[in-house]
Formats: structure tokens, sequence, C-alpha cells
């Protein structure tokens, strides 16, 4: 249990004022969202000229003095865990951290520790205000298990609700942009392109995503970049690929790669079909390959909009050593 003192608001209702309680509130009270306002006025801890006010329809009149309690955040049901993590930028509002392959994001089925929620929960302490009053980081986008990069996590309603505004509009008319390498097997003839293909569940399979007829699923946008090509210049064997999200899917780039024909040395989810590609490439590179013991993805560019100060962020992540000593011994092995 938290031994923290809950916070306490003071708001004057503006003049000419006939709104909505939790409406009111939420526009004085932009660190709290309006569904904490509401599940707060619902629990007896907003006042009104110092009576309890537990309807958040309820109308309120210019002059009225409001007071909001909340209650320090409940702890969340993961316990914190001392798991070592690589931390590139933290404040008070938020945390970057590069990822680390082999790493869950969030507890679920099979992984209710070990996460890097379970992490940051240890990491934070107290500096984590709560999303929603319960005392926990806010995900607001995850990366698969074995993809390694970087990753950012709220530790406020406030700061969630802004990344999360940003995630959904896909950089669109902001600053977000996130970057990924990517070695695949062969090599696309263009330099660039890209790949504009609705993914859904795959029927067969609830743990695959597959593209999806026009007009079904979710919009998903890949755009991609060849880099480097490793073998004949015919016929690569394998090649570096930097990919630009537009949309942010599960399993997103793994699926459009492999959907053109170029899926990533190492998934064995989506490139299963092209195991046997491995024994043409040189002993060095299949030890290389063999040592990876994943998919070759890697996050190495973040850059947002801080949700609280509004200022531009950008962040790039080096490449693990086990991708890049694939990458080496592709380089010496394969040209």
């Amino acid at each position: 249990m938290t031994d923290r003192a809950p916070r306490r608001f003071a708001v004057t209702v503006p003049p000419d004022t006939n709104e909505r309680l939790d409406r009111v509130l939420a526009q004085a009270l932009p660190e709290l969202s309006r569904t904490r306002i509401q599940a707060l006025v619902k629990a007896g801890k907003v006042f009104a000229d110092g009576k309890v006010r537990l309807n958040p329809s309820e109308k309120v009149e210019g002059g009225t003095e409001l007071t909001l309690e909340e209650p320090p955040p409940v702890p969340a049901v993961p316990e914190g865990e001392a798991i070592p993590l690589t931390v590139v930028y933290e404040d008070d509002d938020l945390i970057v951290i590069d990822k680390p392959a082999g790493l869950v994001v969030h507890p679920g089925a099979g992984h209710t520790g070990g996460t890097l929620v379970n992490a940051l929960l240890a990491h934070c302490g107290g500096s984590l205000s709560g999303i929603g009053g319960v005392e926990r980081p806010g995900i607001v986008h995850r990366l698969d298990k074995d993809t390694s990069g970087l990753l950012v996590v709220a530790k406020n309603d406030l700061a969630h609700r802004g990344l999360a505004e940003q995630f959904a509009d896909h950089g669109r008319t902001g600053p977000l942009d996130r970057a990924y390498l990517a070695l695949v097997w062969g090599a696309p003839l263009a330099t660039s392109g890209t790949v504009d293909a609705p993914l859904e569940r795959d029927p067969r399979n609830r743990e695959k995503i597959a593209v999806t007829k026009l007009g079904r699923g979710r919009e998903a946008i890949t755009h991609w970049r060849v880099l480097q090509r490793f073998g004949p210049a015919e016929a690569p064997l394998a090649s570096l690929i930097s990919c630009r999200l537009e949309t942010g899917r599960t399993h997103q780039i793994r699926v459009h790669l492999a959907h053109i024909g170029h899926p990533l040395l190492g998934d064995a989810t989506y490139g299963a079909g092209f195991r046997s590609k491995a024994k043409k490439l040189s002993d060095r590179a299949r030890e290389a390959l063999e040592a990876l013991d994943r998919q070759a993805l890697h996050a190495e560019r973040l850059a947002f909009e801080h949700p609280v100060t509004h200022e531009e962020l950008g962040f790039d992540s080096p490449l693990p050593r086990d991708l890049q000593r694939l990458i080496d011994v592709l380089r010496i092995s394969e040209t």
C-alpha cells in the first residue's frame, strides 16, 4: 500500500458558466482525464461549496468553489522487479527505454513477470502518479518480445493522453517518427517503396497476423528503403532495409515484408518457408544467424513532441551486438 498523500485541487468555476461538473473540471485540470474525473465524482471525491457531488453531469454555475481530492494511486497488480534497463531519457512525465531483444513489454498469458512493466514499476518507484488512478506505466506502443530498440512510456495521465494522440495520428500532422532496421531475405528490385495492405488476425492461426482484402482489416502502411544488398548483384541473398511506419499494427513490418516476398531473417513465424536459404550463406554468416535466434528487426529511431513541454525530442539507438555482427559477417562473406 502506498503511503503517499492524496492530491487536492481547488477550482473556481468561471463567471457566466452553466456547464456539466465533469466538463468544467476537465477543462481546469488537464492533467486528469475526463474519465478519471467522472470516476472521482462518483466516488464522492468532488465537492461544490463544501458539499459532496456524485453526479458528473450535474450543472454548476459561475463562482462555485469546487474541490477535487484524488487518492494516491493504488498499487498495480504486477509487482516491480529489479530488471536492468537502458534508459535513454527520463523526466517527471515519461521515460524512453532502449529495449533488449527477449524482453516482453506487458504481462500476459505465459508472461506474468519479468516484463518491461515489472521493470518500470521498480525503476520509477514513486515517480509514477498513475494512469487512471493505478500506479502503473502508460504503454502507448509496443515492440515484439524479440524486437529490440526504442520505446516511450508515460508516467501520468496527461503524458499518456498526449502520447496516445500522437501515436493515433501516426505522425501525419506532428513530429512523430518511427524508423526500424530490418535484415530480410533477398532484395526488392526497387530501391524504395510502400506497402499499403490492411491487416487482421489470421483466421487459420489466431497468433498470427495476415494481409487481408481491401475493405477488411485495419489500415496498415509501411514505407521501406534498401540500404545495402548482400551477395551476388544478380541475386542478392539478403538486404538491409530501413522501414518507416505510417501506422502501427501488430507485427506490421514482419507481415508486410513477408507479403512482398522478403521476410525477416530469423523470423520463424512469417519466414519459415525461407529457412532453406540459410544453406546458401557462408559458414560464418549462418553461425551468426543461428546465434541471433530472433527476427532481425530493430527500432532505431523514435521522435515525438513532449506531451507536456511540447519540445520536439528525437532518439537513436545503435544496432545491438547480435544484429551488428550478422551484418558485418554478411558484408565480408557475401560480397
